[in-house]
C-alpha cells in the first residue's frame, strides 16, 4: 500500500440545496503556490513573533528554545495535514467553522469560527503597535515610543491602513506581502548567519558560547515549562492557516492551499531553528549586557543583537525589520477572518450583510471593515485600560489558537471516519496524524490554563485569577452569548442543521 498523493476528489451530489447558488464572488484563481505561500508567512509575521516570544522562551526552557521551536512544529505539521484533507474535500475560505460545522454540527464549527475571529482581534491590537513602536524607534523619536497617545494613534492608523489595502483586493495584499516578506527573511537569515559566523570565527566576544547539538533535543524540562514554551511556539507559527481561507482565490484550490500550508511551517521552522541558534550562541546567557537572562532583553532579545552583530545600521534594519513584520501581519490577519465572516454569513451563521462581496475588489467589504473596526476597539480599550492588559492579551493568544486548530484537527478525523481504513494514506493523513496534532493541542490548551491561573502568570490578575487566563478564556467565552444571539436573531436555519451539514456541497469558483 502507499501513501502517495491520490488524485483530485470529485465534488459529490450535494444532498442538500446550496445556500449562494453561485460562487461566494471571490477573485478566483488569483494566487499561485507562491502568492498563496507567502500569504501564510505573512499573516506569522515571523520577524515580530520571535522578537516579541524568544526571550520569553528561553526564560522557560533555558537553551532548550530551539527544541520547543521543533516540539512545537509537530503538532503544527500534524494539524497542517488535516487542513490540507478537509481543503480538498470542501475548500471553503470558512475553514474552521465550515469544517467543524459538517464534522460535529453547528454550534462547536460557530465556536471554532469564534475562536479564528479573537485570535485576529487579540493580534491586531499587538502587531499594530509593536509596529508603531519599532518605527519610532528606527526614526529616532524614542519619546513618541513611549508616548501612550503617539503609539495610539499610529497604531490605529495603521489598522485602518491595513484594513483599507485589504478591502481593495488580493492582488494588491499579495504584491504589498511579497516585498515584506522578501525584506523580513533576508535580514532575519542574513543577521543569523552572520551572528554564527562570527560565533565559529572567535570574533562574537566572550558572552558568546559554542552552539551544541542538545539545544534540539528536549530533556530536562517539566511539563510545566514544556506547556508555557510550546504556548508560545504556537503563537509565533499562528496565522499558516491563512493560506486556507484565500483558498478560493488560488489556482487549484483542492490543491494549492494545502500544499502552501505544508510548505509554510517547513520554512518556518527552518528559520526559527536557524535563528534560535544564532541569537543563543551568540548572546549567551549571562545575566547582563545582551545575555539572554538579562530581564532589560526578554521582551525583545532579537533586536538587541543588531549592533553587536553588525553595527548600528544593522540594529537600525532589525528594527525596522520588526515593524514591517508586524504591519504585515496586520494586513494578512485581516484576510482570512473577513472571508471567515464571509462563510459563516452564506451560511446563515451571522447576519446577511457580511456575505456581501465588493462588486469591483471582489472581497468581503463589510466584514473586512467591521474586523478592522473591531480591532481597533479592541486595541483603544486595552491600552487605555492597561498597557499590562494588552501585553497579557498576547500571552492568552495561544489558547484561542489551540482551541481552534484543536477542532479542526478532530473534525477532519471524525469527518472522514468512515474512509480511513480504505488505504494506508487515508489512515495517516486523515486520522492518525491529524489525531496527533488535536491531542497535542488539546494537552498545550489545558496545561497552559491551569498555569495561567496564578495570579502571579503575566503582568495583571483579577482577584485570586491570572489576567492572561481571564483574557484567554474570557474572549473565548464571550463567544457563547454572542451564539445565542444570532441564533435569536436570525440564523436558526444555520443552528437547526437546514444550511449547512456534512452532506453539503460546498459553492466554489469555477476554475
Amino acid at each position: 500500500m502507499s501513501i502517495a498523493e491520490p488524485p483530485p476528489l470529485k465534488t459529490q451530489p450535494s444532498k442538500t440545496h446550496d445556500p449562494l447558488g453561485t460562487a461566494k464572488g471571490l477573485n478566483s484563481g488569483a494566487l499561485g503556490l507562491i502568492g498563496n505561500t507567502v500569504i501564510g508567512l505573512s499573516s506569522v509575521a515571523p520577524a515580530y513573533s520571535l522578537a516579541a516570544t524568544l526571550g520569553y522562551v528561553v526564560l522557560a526552557v533555558g537553551d532548550k528554545a530551539p527544541s520547543m521551536f521543533l516540539v512545537a512544529f509537530i503538532p503544527m505539521l500534524l494539524t497542517a495535514f488535516a487542513y490540507r484533507e478537509l481543503n480538498r474535500d470542501t475548500p471553503d475560505c470558512g475553514t474552521s467553522f465550515t469544517w467543524g460545522t459538517k464534522a460535529f454540527g453547528p454550534w462547536i464549527g460557530w465556536m471554532a469560527g469564534w475562536g479564528l475571529a479573537v485570535s485576529a482581534i487579540i493580534v491586531l491590537a499587538n502587531t499594530a503597535e509593536i509596529a508603531a513602536i519599532y518605527l519610532f524607534e528606527v526614526l529616532g523619536l524614542h519619546a513618541a515610543a513611549e508616548s501612550l497617545a503617539a503609539k495610539v494613534l499610529l497604531g490605529c492608523f495603521f489598522i485602518a491602513a491595513m484594513t483599507y489595502v485589504s478591502f481593495r483586493g488580493i492582488l494588491i495584499s499579495e504584491r504589498l506581502q511579497n516585498v515584506l516578506i522578501a525584506v523580513q527573511f533576508t535580514v532575519l537569515i542574513g543577521v543569523s548567519v552572520l551572528a554564527l559566523s562570527k560565533v565559529f570565527g572567535g570574533t562574537a566576544g566572550p558572552q558568546a558560547v559554542t552552539p551544541r547539538l542538545d539545544w534540539i533535543i528536549p530533556t530536562g524540562v517539566s511539563m510545566s515549562s514544556a506547556a508555557q514554551a510550546i504556548i508560545l511556539c504556537i503563537f509565533i507559527y499562528w496565522g499558516w492557516d491563512a493560506c486556507l481561507a484565500v483558498g478560493e482565490e488560488t489556482k487549484d484550490s483542492e490543491r494549492t492551499p494545502g500544499r502552501a500550508a505544508v510548505l509554510t511551517t517547513v520554512i518556518l521552522v527552518a528559520t526559527y531553528v536557524l535563528v534560535g541558534y544564532a541569537v543563543q550562541s551568540f548572546a549567551g546567557f549571562g545575566d547582563t549586557g545582551i545575555g539572554l537572562n538579562n530581564p532589560e532583553n526578554v521582551d525583545d532579545v532579537l533586536t538587541t543583537l543588531g549592533g553587536p552583530v553588525a553595527g548600528p545600521v544593522a540594529a537600525s534594519l532589525l528594527l525596522l525589520t520588526v515593524s514591517i513584520s508586524a504591519l504585515s501581519s496586520t494586513q494578512t490577519t485581516i484576510l482570512p477572518t473577513a472571508r471567515g465572516t464571509l462563510s459563516m454569513a452564506v451560511y446563515e451563521a451571522l447576519p446577511r450583510r457580511f456575505s456581501t462581496v465588493h462588486p469591483r475588489y471582489m472581497t468581503p467589504g463589510f466584514g473586512t471593515l467591521v474586523m478592522g473596526a473591531a480591532a481597533l476597539l479592541f486595541y483603544l480599550v486595552l491600552s487605555f485600560a492597561s498597557a499590562n492588559a494588552l501585553q497579557d492579551s498576547v500571552a492568552s493568544l495561544g489558547l484561542a489558537v489551540a482551541f481552534y486548530y484543536g477542532i479542526t484537527a478532530y473534525a477532519c478525523v471524525w469527518y472522514f471516519r468512515r474512509t480511513l481504513l480504505d488505504s494506508a494514506r487515508n489512515l495517516f493523513m486523515r486520522g492518525i496524524f491529524p489525531l496527533l496534532g488535536a491531542l497535542c493541542m488539546t494537552w498545550a490548551f489545558v496545561q497552559s490554563a491551569v498555569d495561567m491561573l496564578r495570579p502571579d502568570y503575566g503582568f495583571t490578575a483579577f482577584g485570586p485569577f491570572g489576567g492572561v487566563f481571564v483574557l484567554g478564556v474570557g474572549m473565548l467565552v464571550v463567544g457563547i452569548p454572542l451564539m445565542l444571539l444570532c441564533f435569536a436573531t436570525g440564523s436558526r436555519n444555520f443552528f437547526r442543521g437546514r444550511t449547512l451539514t456534512a452532506d453539503t456541497e460546498v459553492k466554489v469558483p469555477e476554475s
